[in-house]
Parts: C-alpha cells; structure tokens; sequence
C-alpha cells in the first residue's frame, strides 16, 4: 500500500498543466497587511485566566471603568475571562465594511477558550492606525474531556477562530497609476521570467513586456487602463519550469517529489533494526506472620531482529514512471526512504534539492 501511495505522487507529476501568470506573480504595490490586537474574551467556564495573570485583571477593570462601573482590580477573581491576540490579513483594495476572518489566541494561562465570546477588539496595522474592528463568537474545532482519571483532548483549545467577526473600517485602496506595471515572481527563477516576458508579448503584442531579472517583468500599459491589463495578464497561461525538489517530513514520515527529479546510478543496502520488550507484572506475597509488605513485581525480556536486505541497484532516471520504479524497487517504507534519499544526495547520486519540513 505504501508503494501505491509513493506511485501516485509522483505520477501525478508526469502530466505538466500550464500555470495562469495570476499563480506565479505578484503586483508590486499590492499586498496584504497583518493587523493585530488585544482583547477579551469572556463566558468561558471556569478555564480563563487566573488572578496570577495581571493584565487581565487590569483590562476588565478598565473596560468596566469605560461602562461606568468602578472596580479595583486587585480584587477581581476571575476565571470566566481570558487575554488574547487578535491577528488577521487585511487584503489589497478592502474597502469599509468588508468582512475578515480573525484568530483569537490566548495569551495568560487560559486552559480553553470554548464557548467564549470575543469582545470589540481594535485591529491595528504597523503604522499604529486601526483599520479593523473585531467581535464575536470564538470557533475552536476541539474538545476536551475528564473524569476519574480519563482524559481526552483533539486540538488546541487555547486557539480558535471568528469567522466574518472582523470589519474593516479604513480602506486600502493603492493607486494604479498610468506608468508600466511591475509583476514581481513569487519564486525568482530566471526560466519563469523569460517564459512569462514571451507569453505577454505573444498575447499582447511584441514590445509589451521585458524581463528585468529572475524577479520582475515589466509591462508596458498601451491603449488601456491598468485595470484592464492586469485582467488580460492574469489569464495568460504559461509552462512554468519547476525546480527539482523533495520534501521530506520525518516526524510523519511524510515524502513528496517533483516530476523534476532525476538519479543518478547507484546501489543501496538499507536494513532495519526491530527491538521488541514484553513486560509482565506479577505481585510479590511476603510469607505470612512477616514484617514484609505485597509488591507489584514487573519482569521483562527482550528480543533484537535485525532485517537482513540485499544490496539494490538503482539505474539512472529520465522520467517519473523510471523514478516510481526505481524507488519502488527499493522496498522501503516511507521513513527509511527519508533516509535513503538524504544517502543518496550526499554521494551526488540525487539530482534535487531536499527540504526538510
């Protein structure tokens, strides 16, 4: 099954589909803007912040200072309260009213934020101007539960999100002047450059666009409005060359290949090592009329396998079907491939680079 499940990614590679240029450019000017604050969030049961986390206290005193209602805060016990950070992406050309989407992460020592309710929150850009408010019911998408002993828990409690609780209040509106309209690479590659450069003009008209460097492709604004260009540039498609890469997860065991990837020939012996420990308890009866107390006693024995795997030949690859069956011929699971493959790039026999997530 683990073969099957290597042969499918990689040939899902084998079939290359032209890239739209929205996918694989930006346009300089246009951005998102993180946007962050503090806030409240109230009627958890009984799983907010303690009184060891001042600044909880103090902002609920001040809050109900705000509402007409005067409280010393060192005599606030609170546990159905919680601190937390609000932080969301404002996007290019919002507008006042557009809904956000916000997350709310707890910032004391808060043990759950289920069934809480964010209170008004100001979001702020880096500037310090506020450019969002934020309120509403917290999402978690978990639980926890324990009784006598048993405990059970899915997910972070102390995180969640509101959906459509953020409202812009101050635009962002950047200016599409008259002059040429730079498209920055989302991944500089001077191959993708050139190709985008060439699909514009042959779309467009000869002249209309020049790469600069493996990062930005200038665009000529001829009879037409910036608006109107970037809608035209948007859907011209092109054949983006992809960098061979494997990404490789060890914690999950996790590996992931471009159709870029080629090997070299070479030969690999990988073996594995199974220690395996069985663990009896018995209990320990003193003799009768003694001073000695019943134990519980726990005897454990062992056994060591080793896997003894001949050597493999891998010949060279030019294609993913000759990459599938290569590493398919190795029979390994996908962490001792995670091995193999860091093996194999550092004699050279491995033509990608490998990413480790």
């Amino acid at each position: 099954m683990k073969r099957l499940i290597l042969s499918v990614l990689l040939s899902s590679a084998a079939v290359a589909a032209p890239s739209r240029v929205k996918e694989l450019v930006d346009v300089q000017g246009f951005r998102t803007n993180e946007l962050l604050g503090y806030g409240l969030v109230v009627g958890l049961q009984g799983t907010g912040d303690t009184e060891q986390v001042l600044f909880t206290q103090q902002s609920v005193s001040g809050m109900l200072g705000r509402l007409g209602v005067r409280v010393d805060p060192r005599e606030l016990r609170l546990r159905n309260v919680a601190a937390v950070i609000v932080t969301t992406r404002l996007q290019t050309f919002s507008r006042q009213g557009t809904r956000l989407d916000v997350t709310v992460s707890a910032l004391g020592n808060a043990r759950s934020l289920v069934g809480g309710t964010l209170l008004v929150t100001p979001l702020n850009g880096a500037d310090g101007q506020t450019y969002a408010l934020a309120q509403g019911p917290v999402q978690i998408g978990g639980y926890a539960a324990a009784m006598n002993g048993f405990a059970q828990q899915k997910n972070t409690l102390t995180s969640g999100r509101v959906p459509e609780g953020g409202t812009v209040e101050r635009s962002v509106l950047p200016a599409l002047g008259a002059g040429p309209v730079l498209l920055t690479l989302k991944r500089p590659d001077f191959t993708n450059a050139t190709r985008i450069a060439t699909a514009i003009d042959k779309a467009l008209g000869d002249g209309t666009a020049k790469a600069l460097d493996p990062a930005a492709v200038e665009v000529a604004v001829k009879d037409t409005t910036p608006m109107a260009l970037l809608a035209k540039l948007e859907a011209i498609e092109v054949e983006a060359d992809l960098k061979a890469k494997v990404a490789i997860s060890e914690r999950t065991g996790t590996v992931v290949m471009g159709g870029q990837v080629r090997l070299k020939p070479a030969v690999v012996a990988h073996g594995g090592l199974k220690v395996t420990i069985n663990t009896q308890s018995a209990v320990a009866q003193p003799a009768p009329f003694s001073v000695g107390q019943t134990a519980l006693v726990r005897n454990s024995t062992g056994e060591v396998e080793e896997e003894n795997r001949k050597a493999v030949g891998i010949p060279a690859t030019t294609s993913v079907d000759d990459l599938v069956k290569a590493i398919n011929s190795l029979g390994a699971s996908p962490r001792d491939l995670v091995a193999i493959l860091q093996a194999l790039k550092a004699v050279g026999a491995l033509d990608a680079d490998l990413e480790v997530l």
